[in-house]
């Protein structure tokens, strides 16, 4: 007998039924929200011991970004935009644009990374199935998981965001769109990284972010404003297939006054794309325990 199927077994013997990904009831037992409060704690009790590495990998890619494109080269003359308010109005779209690479970056590297060893030969996937909780439940924790730390490092790197350029950086804060943008891109990450951790092998890694992660942060408006495409139109519309637009488009309009994709656009977008995303991160997820 497999252990999803002890699991059931012992279920039964309880008098109460195996519960899959389609078997949502309205409302949580209190031991089923206990348990998926154990969960999100272990995870945050993982994050503090590991901090340190936690912190290298979010700050390593923003910190150099905007150090040699937002420092060096407007100190050199070669700033991007040319000097002045060419190269503030760089800085300014940069700054949300990185925080929006931080989200998704840290959504995939917190999930994705530790759920195929989970799922390959650590097996520790099979502790976690064992918890009182439906199946979607543990996947649903995952995505929590990786948007709370999703959501820790934007914090991280704002300052660097903000502080390093040699030119100033204009924030303008949009409150209303900061605090309903930001929660669905933390969440969205994670559901990402939910969605390609269970369809990606241990040997599959390096390509996920050769094919993945590199093309998604260079076509994903993190150091342009999406309008500025229409120079290459059918670009412009290509890119929109890319969950990180919204994100940065989101951020734009959150603490920026730079123009935007429409409020409605980004709104949609990242909805559905979460949406989507946990379906599928939720059913890979429901499937590779019960194979």
């Amino acid at each position: 007998m497999t252990t999803t199927e002890g699991r059931a077994a012992r279920r039964a013997e309880a008098g109460q039924p195996y519960r899959g990904w389609p078997g949502l009831r309205a409302s949580p037992t209190k031991g089923e929200v206990v348990a998926f409060r154990a969960l999100l704690i272990r995870d945050v009790q993982v994050l503090r011991k590991t901090f340190v590495a936690f912190l290298m990998r979010t700050v390593t890619q923003p910190l150099l970004i905007v150090f040699v494109f937002a420092y060096v080269f407007p100190k050199i003359g070669q700033g991007v935009g040319g000097s002045g308010a060419g190269a503030t109005l760089f800085s300014t779209s940069l700054m949300p644009g990185l925080i929006g690479v931080a989200v998704v970056f840290q959504g995939i590297q917190a999930v994705t990374i530790p759920l195929v060893s989970e799922f390959g030969y650590t097996r520790e996937i099979e502790d976690r199935v064992m918890a009182p909780l439906p199946i979607w439940a543990v996947a649903v924790g995952k995505i929590v998981s990786g948007a709370i730390q999703s959501g820790l490092a934007a914090l991280i790197v704002v300052p660097f965001a903000l502080w390093i350029p040699s030119t100033p950086v204009h924030v303008d804060v949009n409150w209303l769109a900061l605090v309903t943008v930001a929660p669905l891109a933390c969440v969205l990450a994670g559901a990402l990284g939910l969605a390609i951790g269970t369809r990606a092998e241990p040997g599959q890694i390096p390509m996920v972010f050769g094919i993945i992660v590199i093309p998604m942060t260079m076509l994903g408006a993190a150091y342009y404003p999406w309008e500025r495409l229409d120079a290459i139109e059918w670009l412009k519309w290509a890119v929109l297939i890319n969950p990180l637009i919204y994100i940065s488009e989101g951020f734009r309009m959150a603490l920026t006054d730079i123009p935007h994709m429409s409020a409605f656009g980004i709104y949609g977008a990242l909805v559905g794309f979460t949406i989507g995303l946990s379906w599928l991160g939720i059913s890979g997820f429901t499937k590779r325990v019960l194979a």
